[in-house]
């Protein structure tokens, strides 16, 4: 499914988030705190803005993509030489719930609106304090529904109804990725249950901030020394 968006990915994203989607990413860049030397591991990187944006925002030695999509590497891998900091970057496949990365070698972990398409997201979130540094942050990015009544309702229209079409019709996409993406978000955890299984993984610190009006939310946690 995500292969076959791969090359509309981009596109879809700026034009449906009204370009909001930069503002989210650079939320999460600030919020892992990484500083200079550290290495930060990017999952379900997809076709790379979040890796570029800590190798480009951040003074990090090394940030390394892995994502499950071959089709969606190759754009980041396209894009990469376009970056500022690239030779810092590194993309890999690689899957979530078996990173093959060793015990403790990094020390941020990132994952932006990827954990809710996790087939087991105890799991990935052991493997994301697995590969973590003691005092590693741990940073999700995720779509989320607003609270407010009003704005909810105006954002399911949107998302429910208005979106699936307009990016089927950029993306050409016969898949059907655009009517799951939605449906996807309606049935991911609330805020509180996200929080919950971040705790139960072992992380500390576990918090949240809402982003625009509730639209998205970025989590951040620490793993204990």
């Amino acid at each position: 499914m995500f292969a076959a968006i791969a090359k509309s990915y981009d596109l879809n994203n700026h034009v449906h988030s009204l370009g909001i989607d930069h503002l989210w990413r650079r939320t999460a860049v600030r919020a892992a705190g990484v500083r200079a030397g550290e290495t930060v591991a990017d999952i379900a990187c997809g076709t790379g803005d979040l890796t570029q944006a800590f190798a480009k925002h951040t003074e990090a030695a090394r940030v390394i993509g892995i994502d499950y999509t071959p089709e969606m590497l190759d754009i980041a891998r396209q894009k990469q030489p376009r970056q500022v900091n690239h030779d810092r970057i590194e993309y890999r496949d690689g899957d979530a719930l078996r990173l093959e990365l060793d015990d403790a070698s990094v020390d941020v972990v990132s994952i932006a609106f990827g954990i809710r398409n996790v087939g087991d997201i105890p799991r990935a979130l052991a493997e994301f304090r697995r590969v973590l540094r003691p005092g590693g942050r741990l940073v999700v990015l995720e779509f989320d529904r607003p609270r407010f009544a009003p704005i909810r309702w105006a954002n399911d229209l949107y998302c429910g109804a208005i979106m699936p079409r307009t990016a089927t019709l950029i993306s050409g996409d016969r898949s059907g990725a655009y009517l799951y993406l939605p449906r996807s978000v309606e049935t991911f955890l609330t805020r509180e249950d996200m929080l919950k299984e971040i705790g139960g993984a072992g992380f500390q610190q576990a918090t949240h901030r809402t982003l625009t009006l509730g639209v998205a939310a970025c989590y951040r946690a620490v793993r204990p020394d």
